[in-house]
């Protein structure tokens, strides 16, 4: 009888120790194969490692005040690709005096200031509509140069996307909604 015993338990312990095992393995299986059914769906639906494919609308330029030299600009910028992209330049030939990407931060009260920023970034599928109370561009013209209606020719260079180059119509302040 001791021998029964005995035996049972070295069987019961060998498959005690093969149910361990299979286990052991079944786990990172398990999961190699929920992953690569997440990175399938990912592939399949057109986004893996799709370039971004950067969409710049609705340029406004406000009227400078009279007898400044300073003004905004705005545009929407719509990353319709994949991947993440970044507004890193902007130039304009006609603002002699330069473009600045900036960034508005209000302070206690109702007062607010502008701060230069290096770069804004776009994610996948996102979009950024640039207004007074955000991101916006500073442009420096010559006081009296611009007229509402006139355009305005702009190059926002994105990190991966390259130049974009679209106009932008001059407004009175107050006639856009943003």
């Amino acid at each position: 009888m001791n021998g029964l015993l005995t035996r049972l338990s070295d069987r019961l312990s060998r498959r005690r120790r093969l149910t361990d095992t299979l286990l052991a393995a079944l786990v990172p299986v398990a999961v190699s194969s929920l992953a690569l059914a997440g990175l399938t769906t990912w592939v399949g639906t057109g986004n893996a490692g799709s370039p971004p494919r950067m969409s710049v609308t609705e340029g406004r330029v406000y009227l400078p005040a009279a007898g400044s030299d300073e003004t905004a600009a705005f545009f929407r910028i719509t990353n319709e690709g994949g991947s993440a992209d970044r507004l890193v330049g902007i130039t304009s030939p006609d603002a002699p005096g330069g473009v600045v990407l900036a960034r508005h931060h209000m302070r206690g009260g109702a007062t607010a200031y502008r701060a230069p920023i290096e770069s804004i970034e776009i994610r996948a599928g996102e979009s950024i509509a640039m207004s007074p109370y955000g991101v916006d561009l500073t442009v420096v013209v010559p006081v009296g140069e611009l007229r509402a209606g006139d355009l305005v020719s702009f190059t926002l260079t994105f990190s991966r996307s390259g130049r974009v180059k679209l106009p932008a119509v001059v407004v009175r302040p107050g006639t856009v909604v943003f």
